[in-house]
């Protein structure tokens, strides 16, 4: 795990959407979803459900980001 993996994936829960943590973390947005897809497969959790409208937070996404604001 790497820690700028988490910080994608806080500003990512911070901004709820890919396009705006993209653009405040100044990448791509296959960058913030590769980070968090890499992250979600050395946890062995999905951390979120993608859907159309974009995402919801897993029981694991909360408790990860609750380590990851802390």
């Amino acid at each position: 795990m790497e820690l700028y993996q988490l910080d994608f994936f806080r500003i990512l829960c911070k901004h709820g959407n890919f396009t705006s943590a993209s653009d405040e973390l100044n990448v791509t947005q296959p960058a913030v979803s590769t980070a968090v897809k890499k992250l979600e497969e050395e946890l062995g959790k999905p951390l979120i459900d993608r859907n159309d409208k974009g995402f919801a937070l897993t029981r694991a996404g909360e408790i990860v980001l609750g380590h990851a604001v802390n």
